[in-house]
């Protein structure tokens, strides 16, 4: 039984505010414990996160894993003081992707364990901040937030390893600032503030710190003293609202989020912005089919349950305040959660608008505003009914087990770029983005170009006017016999909507080049591209390959040839035509045979390079069996190469196997039956085995009737025949 002294001084406690009763703040040094819970922390995240550490690249990846033109320190440079070297202006992200490339390489796995870490240790992060301020249920909040589903798309996409990097230097910013707040030192002062620079530098969405750390203040104390409070975070603000502003600007001018896409009335915005915050609050606390890309949404002014969602907000935030009477816990949450989501509610253009107004990653860091709150109230719920500390654990435990299972089957999806797209277009059929990209995906799946087609097709029945869209269904019908002249009108119409596309001029001077006559237009559109974009190495190699078939061109030619391979060395195309250019050149063979070389040594299954690099080798005799080696070489990549087997033919006759040579060009007539120039040399061979005149006669007469004019030929037969 209790005395009424101890009634009395139970129910003064429980009419107290919430940060009136919160437990003592705990201590800011790590103990064993802590480490063993990070340590737990992060296997449950690996096993939740496996199927997505076994999968490869998707999307936009490749412009985060650091593009060769980068790699070196030269790079490095242009990462910070280079607008538009790198596909966002986050130089800290970049930097962190062009150290990891320095230690992995390109093996994707690498990639995923280092977003993986980061979130666990975000989520670490979590569980110390929640303990400095006393509340209930850290650890708790850390596995809710490192399992929950809605987190999948931060973590298991390699270009998000901004959210999980900028994450870490926010919450440690935090953890460091909140310690400030008690001790009062200059010195955690200025480490926190360094780390929240670095969070900016990594994703300017973490600006919003400072406002986050002025609700904790209120929430603590019922009110904000100027000097103790706001004064010390001015700067903060000042720094943080420069970065916000600047990326939007770098948003506008260099990734293209201004137009008729983004044009959007202020009522308009104030509708999407209530939306998008019921949004998310609802697919955190029901995580169900969380989508890759979701539905884009047309806010309507004149469609009156549009207006639900914003009043909705003002209700539940309404109510919350008259509850912060005596409870601030739960308002102070919400201005976290809507605090934290201003960014992206609309009111400023973000590129990623123009597919969907919301997307998961988005609300990566907003979600803490809720997380943290559940967990307190469950923790606190627990104790209360189940005293027994196992007991109560195992019920807590229930609700991260069921988040991981569901993080285990979203991150599947994430297992490469088809499997992505598909999901996605499983739940969001009119999501044209993911028909455009599974079409690029099966665009270069062998067999698979006409389901390319019918993606790109169904992309733009959805949205005719994706320039893009049309660029990419060019270039697959390009690839199909007799639709050359269709493609080139679907790059028109890609240019026709979108002039500076510079992958559309560049894809049409490519289509152009392959039609009689049409040589100097593909020169146009490869220079117009790289007017356009200047360190465009394709365009510089395109450009080089038409230079090459005009007079007098080859010094341009190879002049852009290098140019694109400074821009991209790792190209091995672009090394195979650059020697090719060198060997045409007087003088020039050994760089021709260096050039051929380093194509095969980033790319060994090159076979034309292997066949450059024979025809290289046997201008010398002394080097003809290395040129042998490479003919064959090439064959054994791509046996019906008819080419390679009439060079190799060629070097056979040239060292006396006549027989041998007999077969590598009967081998290229039935590769290429219209090959004149095998048949010649066929004939020739022929010529040279006794007892064979008469089928040498029998080629050359067939390559006379399918190329009348070879005078040589008929001096050939001439010959033959005066012999009898």
């Amino acid at each position: 039984m209790q005395t009424p002294a101890e009634r009395r001084t139970k129910e003064k406690r429980q009419r107290l505010p919430d940060a009136a009763r919160v437990q003592r703040p705990a201590t800011t040094l790590l103990s064993i414990r802590d480490l063993t819970v990070g340590v737990g922390i992060l296997l449950a995240t690996l096993v939740a996160y496996w199927p997505a550490l076994r999968g490869g690249p998707v999307w936009d990846d490749e412009f985060h894993i650091t593009a060769p033109q980068l790699r070196s320190l030269r790079g490095l440079w242009r990462i910070w003081f280079d607008l538009g070297a790198t596909h966002q202006y986050y130089p800290l992200l970049h930097s962190a992707f062009w150290i990891e490339h320095r230690v992995w390489g390109d093996l994707v796995l690498a990639y995923h364990l280092a977003n993986v870490v980061e979130h666990a240790l975000a989520a670490w992060l979590v569980m110390r901040i929640v303990r400095r301020l006393g509340l209930p249920g850290g650890w708790l909040a850390a596995l809710i937030f490192a399992l929950h589903p809605v987190c999948v798309e931060a973590v298991a996409w390699i270009s998000e390893q901004k959210s999980t990097l900028s994450s870490v230097f926010y919450l440690a910013s935090a953890l460091i600032y909140l310690n400030f707040d008690q001790t009062r030192r200059r010195s955690q002062y200025w480490w926190a503030f360094a780390l929240f620079v670095l969070a900016l530098l990594s994703k300017t969405v973490t600006a919003v710190l400072p406002a986050v750390l002025l609700v904790i203040f209120w929430w603590r104390r019922g009110r904000l003293d100027w000097r103790r409070d706001v004064q010390p975070l001015l700067p903060w603000f000042v720094v943080g609202a420069g970065a916000g502003l600047f990326t939007a600007w770098v948003e506008k001018t260099y990734a293209g989020a201004e137009g008729a896409t983004y044009a959007l009335t202020v009522g308009q915005r104030v509708l999407l912005a209530g939306r998008i915050i019921c949004f998310y609050a609802c697919k955190l606390l029901w995580p169900a089919n969380l989508i890759f890309t979701y539905p884009r949404w047309q806010p309507d002014t004149a469609t009156w349950w549009h207006y639900l969602y914003p009043l909705a907000v003002a209700g539940v935030g309404f109510g919350l305040w008259r509850l912060a009477r005596r409870h601030r816990g739960p308002l102070a949450g919400f201005l976290v959660f809507c605090g934290t989501l201003f960014p992206v509610l609309g009111f400023l253009n973000v590129y990623p608008f123009r597919y969907s107004y919301v997307a998961d990653h988005f609300q990566y860091l907003a979600a803490l505003g809720i997380i943290v709150p559940v967990a307190g109230v469950l923790a606190d719920w627990t104790q209360r009914s189940f005293p027994a500390k196992p007991a109560r654990r195992t019920v807590l435990m229930v609700v991260p087990a069921v988040l991981a299972g569901l993080t285990w089957r979203q991150s599947g999806m994430y297992r490469d770029s088809e499997t992505l797209y598909r999901a996605t277009l499983a739940r969001n059929p009119q999501s044209w983005m993911a028909h455009d990209n599974l079409g690029v995906v099966l665009l270069h799946r062998p067999g698979h170009l006409p389901e390319a087609v019918a993606e790109f097709q169904a992309a733009l029945r959805i949205n005719p006017e994706h320039a893009e869209s049309h660029s990419n269904l060019g270039t697959a019908l390009s690839e199909m016999p007799d639709r050359l002249p269709e493609a080139i009108a679907e790059y028109q119409t890609a240019l026709r909507l979108e002039p500076n596309l510079a992958e559309a001029h560049n894809y049409l001077g490519m289509a152009l080049m392959r039609t009689p006559g049409r040589l100097q237009e593909a020169m146009s559109e490869f220079q117009t591209a790289l007017e356009i974009q200047p360190a465009y190495a394709a365009a510089h190699n395109n450009l080089g390959r038409a230079l090459a078939l005009t007079p007098n061109g080859l010094p341009q030619a190879i002049a852009e040839y290098q140019t694109a391979a400074q821009l991209q060395p790792d190209d091995a195309e672009v090394h195979n035509n650059l020697g090719a250019a060198f060997m045409q050149t007087a003088g020039k063979m050994e760089e021709a045979i260096a050039e051929f070389r380093a194509a095969l040594r980033l790319n060994p299954e090159l076979a034309k390079a292997h066949n450059n690099l024979g025809r290289a080798l046997s201008s010398s005799p002394d080097r003809m069996p290395e040129a042998i080696a490479e003919y064959q070489a090439a064959l054994r990549i791509q046996p019906d190469y008819a080419e390679a087997h009439n060079n190799l033919g060629i070097a056979f006759a040239q060292t006396g196997r006549l027989d041998d040579a007999v077969a590598e060009f009967q081998a290229a007539l039935g590769a290429r039956p219209d090959y004149v120039h095998a048949r010649v040399n066929l004939g020739n061979a022929l010529a040279q085995i006794p007892g064979r005149r008469q089928e040498a006669l029998a080629q050359f007469e067939l390559a006379l009737q399918a190329q009348p004019d070879l005078k040589n030929v008929r001096e050939l037969i001439k010959a033959l025949r005066a012999a009898k």
